[in-house]
């Protein structure tokens, strides 16, 4: 019999792999077992039985504002039973890497990675629009993280901060004016990883038509840039935080730095960036269940100086994480690309 997400509780050992897996998503297994101070055997087979049953999943993806990715947060309103079939439809596209339905059931938020303004351009202004039962669409830029992608959400904290240090990696390189160019093997290389961050140099080589050697080196030289990173994708539930919602608040430009500052040093945020529109910060929060999430409102947000009017959204159903798709509260694989 297969066991369900609930029957596969996480113990101490599982979270602390998943925390050092977010650290360095593709740090050896023998360094790992070191830092945890139990024998390779253990870390692999407890990393495999996390991984065969859909609890987590490291993913290598690409640092949108670093390789010139065209992102963005989407609002899309759907009839109450048309709402569903659009989050799995979006889901299903490999320019979406999250996907959730929110608000009652009628609203779904995703975010967009195109490669191209075109790309982004037909998505919004084509398909859609033309999509039956979509009543309304709003589309906000991403103009600047404050948190998330590489930052880790401090959720996962259960080591002692010298492991943390042994497990850390030198910071990336300043990230330059111009964007970093992938080239076609990049591509392919990022295509793997975004599958399974913790693909073997065999498997990369094969992809990318390169030297196991080069593949490595190129691999090593995308992190050193910055222009890649590994996230570490499960449920939060998983940790005991059962209430996640999208925070939209109006933040006066002159106000805007300070405030995204703020909410990126709060545990609970897993995701905060100054968006287009008219609020201009949107922001991911995951508590323990909704009266956290509620204190967490009234007595840290509600503190910070410059916050005006703050939209709460709350998320009902996660379809998609960083690009893996969630089905009876596990990560699967998307389907190919066509």
């Amino acid at each position: 019999m297969m066991e369900t997400v609930n029957d596969m509780e996480m113990d101490s050992l599982d979270r602390s792999l998943v925390q050092a897996l977010v650290i360095d998503g593709r740090a050896a297994f023998s360094r790992i077992a070191e830092v945890l101070e139990v024998s390779d055997q253990t870390v692999v087979r407890r990393y495999r039985r996390l991984r065969s049953t859909g609890l987590i999943r490291v993913v290598g993806l690409p640092l949108g504002s670093r390789v010139g990715l065209f992102e963005s947060w989407l609002r899309v309103q759907c009839a109450p039973d048309a709402a569903l079939p659009v989050a799995e439809a979006l889901a299903r596209r490999p320019d979406i890497a999250w996907v959730t339905l929110n608000s009652g059931g009628t609203e779904v938020h995703c975010m967009t990675r195109a490669r191209t303004r075109q790309d982004r351009d037909a998505l919004l202004l084509d398909k859609l629009p033309r999509t039956r039962r979509v009543t309304g669409i709003s589309a906000h830029t991403i103009l600047r993280k404050f948190f998330g992608g590489p930052d880790s959400w401090a959720g996962t904290d259960v080591l002692r901060p010298d492991q943390i240090a042994a497990l850390e990696r030198p910071p990336a390189a300043p990230a330059p004016d111009a964007p970093y160019v992938l080239d076609a093997a990049e591509l392919a290389l990022l295509a793997v990883l975004g599958r399974d961050g913790r693909a073997g140099y065999p498997e990369l080589a094969r992809a990318t038509g390169l030297a196991e050697s080069t593949a490595r080196r190129r691999l090593e030289r995308l992190r050193e840039l910055g222009a890649v990173f590994f996230d570490v994708e499960f449920v939060p539930a998983l940790f005991g935080y059962e209430a996640e919602a999208t925070l939209v608040l109006t933040v006066p430009p002159a106000r805007l730095a300070q405030v995204g500052a703020a909410l990126a040093g709060h545990r609970e945020i897993a995701f905060a960036a100054a968006v287009t529109g008219a609020a201009s910060l949107m922001a991911v929060a995951v508590c323990r269940d909704t009266n956290a999430l509620y204190t967490y409102l009234t007595e840290r947000i509600g503190a910070v100086e410059g916050v005006g009017h703050v939209e709460v959204i709350p998320s009902l159903l996660s379809v998609k994480r960083a690009g893996m798709l969630v089905e009876d509260g596990r990560l699967v694989d998307p389907p190919p690309a066509p």
